[in-house]
């Protein structure tokens, strides 16, 4: 068991949980994930590691489905069942570069952890976030320290510069070099950013979030099309060349259980009020 050391809501549907796990804090790096199970009767589910300082690890989550939901239900104090990893390849690491790490929405909780890993190699790190409005940003704070530049963006203009990432990181690549970008967030979201410096053939790197299973290899669940070949997210990546990724492949398979997940939600609902599967839940 896994003892949860803090537990907190960042923002609608976004949560923070920091789990006692020694033998994943002290091997993790940055780009890589874990796998948790909550209880014996759960699905395991993939999460990126947003942070691992000496035994605890952080992740970040948006609820959407019954485990996520479940897992945003813990509090301090609280057990998980299972906690596997660190898992996937860590990101590669450049020294003496000029970087951009770009997240959107829940992605940002992945960037921290690169951003500083890449400054502490050496490069000049610039950052960018964006989220729909100011209530979904998170991590803007953390992002400054890791980051020597840091915009922030968002669709309404409720905080930061109103727009897209997409848009400041064109400007950033046609302001200055620019070696290397990470791309983070929902797929639609990396296809489109990812796009902006593919005109300048500068490399870019997306952390792809298929459906998975297992995390190493074997179920074959989370397939990705990259340079036309069948590659598996957990032992392949999760990050690959962003101007090879079959984007929309990837966004197919993720919607290849929406009955299964709307069924599975509705059983989680119904057991914490007490109401029929199927029940409108306010």
């Amino acid at each position: 068991m896994y003892s949860v050391v803090k537990a907190e809501q960042l923002a609608d549907r976004v949560h923070e949980l920091v789990v006692e796990a020694p033998h994943v804090a002290r091997h993790a790096k940055a780009g890589q994930f874990l796998i948790v199970r909550v209880d014996p009767d759960g699905e395991r589910i993939p999460l990126t590691i947003s942070r691992a300082e000496g035994d605890l690890v952080r992740v970040i989550f948006m609820t959407i489905g019954a485990t996520t939901y479940r897992l945003a239900e813990l509090r301090a104090g609280d057990s998980i069942l299972d906690v596997a990893g660190p898992l996937g390849r860590p990101s590669g690491i450049p020294q003496n570069a000029t970087c951009v790490v770009v997240g959107g929405g829940v992605g940002i909780a992945s960037c921290p952890i690169i951003a500083r890993t890449l400054r502490g190699a050496g490069n000049r790190v610039i950052g960018i976030i964006g989220a729909r409005n100011a209530d979904l940003m998170i991590l803007e704070d953390e992002m400054r320290q890791a980051c020597d530049e840091l915009h922030v963006t968002t669709d309404d203009g409720s905080m930061g510069r109103h727009g897209y990432a997409a848009d400041v990181l064109k400007e950033v690549i046609e302001a200055e070099p620019v070696d290397q970008v990470w791309v983070i967030g929902p797929a639609i979201m990396m296809k489109v950013t990812s796009a902006v410096t593919r005109p300048k053939g500068i490399r870019t790197w997306v952390s792809l979030n298929p459906i998975m299973v297992d995390g190493t290899g074997m179920c074959g669940s989370c397939r990705v099309v990259v340079n036309g070949e069948t590659k598996f997210a957990c032992v392949d990546g999760p990050e690959f060349d962003a101007h090879q990724v079959d984007f929309d492949r990837l966004m197919q398979r993720q919607r290849i259980y929406p009955e299964e997940e709307r069924e599975a939600l509705e059983r989680h609902h119904a057991s914490h009020c007490g109401c029929e599967p199927g029940a409108r839940h306010g």
